[in-house]
């Protein structure tokens, strides 16, 4: 069906939108081609038929919708081309034309196909021509329809033919050699399966979209056929059909942006940042939608802008902390950066003093050391020894960091457990258990299952060893619960008997987890 805007010939019904052609001046809106008027073709009879023209086979247009009774002594005017500017000036009338029918027909985008069907223009120039003209246009939606163009006639034809001329000696040059096929390089096979001398896949996009029609079959009679089979039958052929588009998209993009060569994609990804390989990879699947060369543009749009706004945010921090200059500015994040470096890795402290440091830190779960750490011993020298000159102990100094082996360390704060999941199933002495070595109430309660289990299989009786073994965490806290239980009377220790509590023990401790009786002092 031709546009609204195309000028058909009333007799032949050929299209005359581009050419020359003779409109009757008796008859109103009454067109015709060249040939037709040449053979005297009136409207309402046969004449047409034996033109021996273009739309010679077409249906004769109806004399009531166009000229009626047109006859061939009529006067007539002479319509040439629309070869003047309207909205651009090195762009002609019909060039316009032909532009808004490619893309009503080709779509828009497809810049290749409106060049090729308006054949005298590139693909670039169609796509800025219709940027400019009818997006960029002051009266948006429409180009603006007041522009004047001086112009000459035969110059304009002149450019138009000396255009086409210079587009015909390209299309005649030879095409540039085919790039020779990929290697079969090891990573082909391993990461993408890809085989080049096949150009394919060993395993393609929707690989089983096959399986739905393999065993698909027609009768030679259509009216054999169930009701409703062939309408079936066709309704999943097209979505066999629209499955396989799908998959042919897919291998272009990847073959058309070069996802094949893995390590040199990876090599460029690890000279990026990582906030910079975050937009990267959210902005992969637009590259199905666009060339290679227009998602290189996009993506670099992207980058540029994800490095403005960061940098926006870099000059406000920096005006927020009083900086003026650009100097201040970089003195400022190099301290930054060292003070983040020191808070990591502490410096001047030994491995020691950074363990020590550790358990000062309320954000790591950590236990008390003050159980697993002996009292300090007094010092007295050995009767064997006297008359040796023994070593003096150096005083710690006020400031000086105190390591590993010198003195009792600051034990961890409590942890606040209150509003932890699991915390009514514990007892008051559960509760104060876990607060103390920091430890949730639900791994408790796992940890406790753990041991009951294995005291039901041995009879009742269980070693701090055992307990180490099946509890695979610090073996100070794992000493602290075990402790706690026997202490509850939950566990026998192998070998020891159960009695009073000892003096200074915990209530309900009692056999070997009581604290050893003070030693007779000697005479």
């Amino acid at each position: 069906m031709p546009a609204p805007w195309h000028i058909t010939c009333d007799s032949c019904v050929a299209n005359l939108t581009h050419t020359v052609h003779i409109q009757c001046v008796v008859c109103p809106s009454y067109d015709s081609c060249v040939q037709c008027w040449a053979k005297g073709a009136e409207t309402g009879t046969a004449a047409a038929a034996a033109t021996g023209c273009e739309g010679g086979n077409e249906e004769v247009k109806s004399p009531v919708a166009t000229g009626r009774g047109h006859k061939k002594d009529h006067a007539y005017r002479v319509i040439e081309e629309h070869a003047f500017p309207i909205f651009d000036e090195d762009w002609g009338a019909d060039e316009e034309n032909m532009l808004i029918e490619g893309c009503e027909q080709f779509g828009l985008g497809n810049w290749q196909d409106v060049a090729d069907h308006i054949g005298s223009r590139t693909k670039e120039e169609c796509a800025d021509h219709y940027y400019k003209v009818y997006l960029a246009s002051d009266t948006w939606p429409l180009p603006n329809m007041n522009l004047q163009f001086p112009h000459d006639p035969k110059e304009f034809r002149q450019r138009k033919r000396r255009r086409i001329e210079r587009l015909q000696a390209l299309s005649k040059q030879p095409l540039p050699p085919r790039p020779k096929p990929m290697a079969s390089v090891p990573a082909m096979h391993e990461i993408q399966g890809y085989m080049p001398a096949r150009l394919d896949f060993e395993h393609e996009f929707e690989n089983e979209a096959e399986m739905s029609i393999k065993d698909m079959q027609f009768e030679d009679k259509l009216e054999t056929e169930a009701p409703g089979d062939v309408d079936l039958k066709l309704a999943t052929l097209e979505i066999y059909n629209a499955r396989l588009t799908r998959r042919v998209e897919r291998k272009r993009a990847i073959l058309e942006h070069g996802l094949l060569e893995y390590k040199k994609l990876q090599s460029i990804e690890k000279k990026k940042t990582k906030e910079e390989r975050d937009v990267m990879n959210k902005a992969k699947v637009f590259a199905r939608l666009m060339t290679k060369q227009d998602h290189e543009q996009f993506v670099d749009g992207l980058l540029a802008e994800h490095n403005l706004r960061r940098r926006i945010a870099e000059l406000q921090e920096w005006r927020r902390n009083g900086l003026t200059t650009v100097e201040q500015g970089n003195k400022y994040e190099l301290d930054k950066q060292q003070r983040a470096l020191a808070i990591r890795n502490p410096v001047g402290l030994g491995p020691a003093d950074r363990l020590a440091s550790r358990y000062t830190n309320p954000r790591r779960d950590s236990m008390s050391m003050t159980d697993a750490t002996p009292p300090p011993m007094s010092y007295s020298p050995s009767p064997h020894l006297a008359g040796i000159p023994q070593p003096t102990p150096i005083p710690m100094h006020p400031g000086m960091p105190m390591s590993a082996g010198k003195g009792p360390r600051k034990p961890p704060n409590p942890l606040n457990i209150s509003t932890a999941a699991d915390y009514h199933l514990l007892t008051p002495s559960e509760q104060t258990l876990c607060s103390q070595l920091r430890i949730l109430p639900k791994p408790y309660l796992v940890i406790k299952e753990t041991l009951f289990r294995e005291l039901l299989r041995t009879g009742g009786q269980l070693k701090k060893r055992q307990a180490r073994e099946l509890i695979k965490i610090d073996v100070n806290k794992t000493a602290r619960i075990f402790d706690f239980l026997v202490s509850q009377n939950w566990v026998k220790v192998p070998g020891s008997m159960s009695g009073p509590p000892a003096p200074g023990g915990p209530p309900g401790m009692s056999g070997a987890g009581a604290a050893p009786a003070p030693a007779p002092e000697a005479k």
